[in-house]
């Protein structure tokens, strides 16, 4: 079980640290948009129980809000 739990963790810190890496090209409205995204797909999962649908449409809001933030 401990093999399991330290091979998760390793591979979130991989996967985290190549799309942090991925962001260092991109313009602050880009940037606006990914975290809107993300915080958008949380709201979404959190507020509809996980379902996929709510966490799409939460990514989606989010994102178009992150967007049109700063114009």
């Amino acid at each position: 079980m401990k093999k399991i739990h330290k091979t998760v963790v390793t591979s979130i810190t991989v996967c985290a640290l190549t799309v942090l890496s991925g962001c260092s090209g991109m313009s602050q409205r880009d940037k606006n948009t990914a975290i809107g995204a993300g915080v958008g797909a949380v709201g979404g999962a959190v507020l509809t129980g996980g379902s996929g649908i709510g966490t799409a449409g939460g990514a989606a809001v989010g994102g178009v809000i992150g967007n049109q933030i700063g114009k």
